[in-house]
């Protein structure tokens, strides 16, 4: 099972930038896109929506002000290029801020919190098919192992030797 996600910024490159960081985790998937929060109301309405990346001055009503209006929002990862509201975002509970231009590196730090808070609120998660698992960076490239797959870990000064 996929966890589904939104995203909503006045940006379409800011939008491309995270489908782009997204499509490299086959654990996620993004059900809409949206320019703006009445836009993305309307999607929360109609979908179900597990994660949602949410810009902060958009046309009409700010992400945070959106957010403010949600009863049971989905978990959200705030995407700006403002420093200065991210008391604001975490106050609404938020997994993470994220500053732009957005790397893949910092991208990934936010995806493996959100990961880990969905996993402490709901232990494994095996009724939803997420197992343990850990993302590894291999020469560039991301691979997944579950961790059921790990035979030992070993650090080695400035690398680490993983047993599958």
């Amino acid at each position: 099972m996929k966890v589904r996600c939104l995203l909503v910024d006045d940006e379409p490159l800011a939008i491309q930038l995270v489908k782009n960081h997204l499509e490299q985790l086959e654990l996620f998937e993004v059900v809409a896109t949206c320019s703006n929060a009445i836009k993305a109301l309307e999607v929360l309405r109609s979908k179900t929506i597990d994660l949602m990346f949410l810009d902060i001055k958009m046309p009409q009503l700010t992400g945070i002000d959106f957010l403010k209006t949600l009863k049971n929002p989905p978990a959200v990862i705030m995407t700006t290029a403002y420093r200065e509201f991210a008391l604001d975002g975490y106050d609404l509970d938020i997994v993470d801020y994220l500053l732009k231009p957005i790397t893949f590196d910092r991208f990934f730090k936010a995806i493996d919190r959100y990961l880990r808070s969905v996993q402490t609120q709901v232990g494994v998660l095996p009724e939803a098919g997420i197992a343990g698992f850990i993302y590894v960076k291999v020469g560039g490239k991301f691979h997944k192992l579950y961790a059921d797959d790990i035979l030992y870990v070993e650090s080695l000064k400035d690398h680490v030797v993983i047993m599958v």
